[in-house]
């Protein structure tokens, strides 16, 4: 499936020779990798391959030991998640880190309260107004943005933290298994918001164990193995064979 809305310069994120140690285990080596506007890159590889590593630290929950991040074109540190989400990168782990006795609204705006008079009061009614317009628009059915987290089911809590996500990540959402404990009418309901993010201009780097959804909805698949990147592919013009015989090292 081709990008929409890559940019003709600098790419919107550029990962440079990132090598992440955790004492004298090595978890990532010599990382280079691109990620443009309206783009879906998978990484995969299997356990202990360094894909959530790389998540966590663009994220900023870890420091790389060495090598750089940089974000249209300029070099930035991030030395926390804070710092990452300043700079527009927002993440949705397995957990998903929502508060299950929350209403939707309130989730999608959870640390990022909007309020109203001299008094600062919570604007209930106008997160609940923008929470529901935004999960119409990327086609997220919940039965309102004011039932608590718990009366969701699975698929529908990950499309609420993919909002979240899309929402306020201006640059990058980082994904890590977003669909893993979801069956298949609800994992085809993720998919098809992860692509409509791909068609608002976001850049998206998902990690994913399933080959059969990266072919379905990455632009390009990057390998990883032992910590060490072992290439990136066109999705379009590879399959899988090459990538399983790139991830078990029989390539």
């Amino acid at each position: 499936m081709a990008a929409v809305n890559a940019p003709a310069g600098a790419p919107l994120v550029r990962i440079e020779g990132v090598r992440k140690e955790f004492g004298a285990v090595v978890a990532l080596e010599s990382v280079d990798l691109d990620v443009n506007a309206g783009e879906i890159v998978a990484l995969v590889g299997d356990n202990g391959a360094g894909k959530t590593t790389l998540i966590k630290l663009i994220a900023g929950v870890h420091q790389p030991t060495s090598g750089r991040l940089l974000l249209d074109g300029e070099a930035v540190r991030l030395a926390n998640p804070n710092d990452s989400r300043r700079h527009g990168i927002e993440v949705v782990f397995q957990d998903l880190a929502l508060a299950n006795n929350q209403p939707v609204y309130m989730n999608l705006f959870l640390g990022r309260e909007l309020v109203r008079g001299p008094l600062r009061r919570l604007d209930r009614a106008r997160m609940a107004g923008e929470t529901a317009a935004l999960l119409d628009e990327l086609d997220i059915r919940v039965p309102s943005a004011r039932v608590p987290i718990r009366a969701l089911s699975g698929g529908q809590r990950q499309g609420v933290a993919i909002a979240r996500a899309t929402h306020w990540g201006e640059r990058l959402i980082l994904m890590d298994e977003p669909t893993a404990a979801l069956g298949v009418q609800e994992t085809a309901r993720v998919e098809d918001t992860i692509l409509r993010m791909r068609e608002r201009g976001k850049a998206i780097l998902i990690v994913s164990h399933s080959l059969d959804q990266v072919f379905r909805i990455s632009d390009r698949i990057c390998v990883l193995r032992r910590g060490r990147q072992v290439g990136v592919r066109t999705t379009a013009e590879t399959d899988g064979d090459e990538i399983v015989a790139m991830i078990t090292g029989l390539r």
